[in-house]
């Protein structure tokens, strides 16, 4: 009996302290599943995105044109004056960079950053080889031969009229500071809207959202501050409902305004405006799903989070529901997309209208929790990269035909003279491998990464252009 008690105890003995047993098989079962799931993720990963650039590759081979990017060696121009060793000795001068000669009004390299009206793109007049390009940086005219107007703006592709529709800040004003601390600023015009088939040749629909001239309590005095307005399109109502970013010249109101019209081209009733779920936002942007719910994405808490909820079902007003995502990252200028399944998100730093460095973002839901990806910039040289090619996003247009195919539309700010900022379109690619796992998950999931590409001059392949 002896025996048979010891024996029974010895062989009881690892699960008497039981609980230590249970815990290290369930840590160890817990590390397997999630070794599994890690290399089923990979696996499943390597085959979409290995369908996906073997589709583009097979389909259409122009896409390999737009991603051999373009290298840039910007060669900063030496200083136009000596600083007496007395001043060098009490402030020494720090290093100057192609940032500050990018926000220098009198650079001696200023017009590669802002060409002039000679290197203008003018569809009407370029024609046969010329047709269709890009050229990011310069002026982009409008088919009376006038400089588009439509900043920090955004677009919908209308199905009923087979029109892209880009509606923007219509900034053709002076700029001047509302006192000496003051950000650049030209007074509010209204909402500028250009229609197209193609995607490269825009007529001018007018001034959509028009200022207020006279009633200073009103939301667009012109006082005011009316930016990053944008537009979609209700099924259920059949109403166009713009929002945008409402603001007075200190930028303490921090609010978002809302219109509507029954057609693309206006002209938009405003509603008024709000601080949604309560909070400030500023730099904003609305995205529409596939099931046709809309959400908000505003920049908020003195711009340290970004916020996300769905719109009520006509899109005039938020839903309770609201989350608070990238916090304390400082992020703006969002600019959302989706593909496969996955949704992806483009924003800025916070550094006023100075360019700054790209962060792309992604989720399996729209309402987080989101993860950084990376800086998706690829070309043009380092300083290019870092400072998104020299502009901000705004928006992310999709390209029927190809999957994972967009244009990055930015806005490159000319802080000196605001209605002479440019636009910077660029390719923006979803595919190749991960930027670089997320620790909080282990590793997956591995999204494809995000990739935009510089370009001097570029076009989109045939098979992408509408037809007229």
């Amino acid at each position: 009996m002896r025996v048979r008690n010891k024996y029974r105890k010895s062989t009881a003995f690892p699960c008497n302290v039981g609980s230590r047993c249970s815990i290290s098989i369930v840590v160890w079962s817990l590390v397997g599943f999630l070794l599994m799931l890690q290399i089923y993720s990979l696996i499943s990963h390597g085959n979409t995105v290995s369908g996906d650039i073997k589709l583009r590759m097979s389909r259409h081979p122009l896409v390999r044109e737009l991603e051999q990017v373009e290298e840039e060696n910007i060669q900063i121009p030496p200083p136009r004056g000596k600083r007496s060793p007395r001043a060098a000795k009490r402030r020494p001068k720090r290093t100057t960079t192609l940032v500050d000669e990018f926000l220098d009004e009198n650079s001696q390299i200023r017009h590669v950053f802002f060409p002039d009206m000679k290197t203008a793109i003018d569809p009407l007049k370029d024609a046969g080889n010329d047709s269709f390009y890009y050229y990011p940086g310069r002026i982009w005219l409008d088919t009376e031969g006038n400089p588009i107007q439509a900043h920090g703006g955004g677009m919908i592709y209308d199905e009923r009229s087979s029109t892209y529709y880009w509606y923007g800040e219509y900034k053709d004003g002076p700029t001047y500071h509302a006192h000496k601390k003051g950000a650049a600023r030209v007074d509010i015009i209204g909402v500028g809207c250009y229609s197209s088939k193609d995607l490269w040749t825009w007529k001018n629909e007018g001034i959509v959202l028009t200022a207020e001239e006279s009633n200073e309590t009103h939301d667009l005095h012109k006082s005011n501050v009316l930016e990053r307005p944008k537009v979609i399109y209700n099924e259920n109502t059949g109403k166009y409902v713009m929002w945008m970013h409402i603001d007075d010249a200190n930028y303490t109101k921090a609010a978002v305004g809302i219109a509507v019209s029954d057609y693309p081209t206006g002209p938009f009733d405003y509603l008024g405006s709000q601080r949604p779920h309560g909070y400030e936002s500023r730099d904003m942007t609305v995205f529409k799903d596939d099931d046709g719910v809309a959400y908000l994405i505003y920049s908020s808490e003195d711009n340290s989070e970004l916020h996300i909820g769905p719109l009520t079902k006509d899109y005039l007003d938020v839903k309770p529901d609201m989350r608070r995502i990238l916090v304390g990252q400082h992020r703006e200028a969002p600019a959302l997309f989706k593909y496969r399944g996955t949704y992806y998100m483009i924003t800025s730093g916070c550094t006023g209208w100075a360019p700054n460095e790209a962060l792309a973002h992604a989720a399996d839901s729209i309402m987080g929790p989101w993860e950084t990806m990376g800086n998706p910039c690829i070309g043009g040289n380092k300083m290019f990269r870092l400072a998104t090619f020299f502009s901000q996003s705004t928006f992310v247009i999709p390209l029927p035909g190809i999957p994972g195919s967009y244009i990055f539309m930015a806005d490159r700010w000319n802080p000196a003279d605001l209605s002479d900022s440019r636009y910077v379109w660029l390719p923006l690619i979803v595919g190749g491998p991960a930027d670089r796992p997320f620790e909080f998950n282990f590793g997956f999931p591995l999204w494809p990464r995000v990739s935009i590409y510089w370009h001097r001059k570029w076009r989109l392949p045939l098979s992408w252009r509408v037809t007229k």
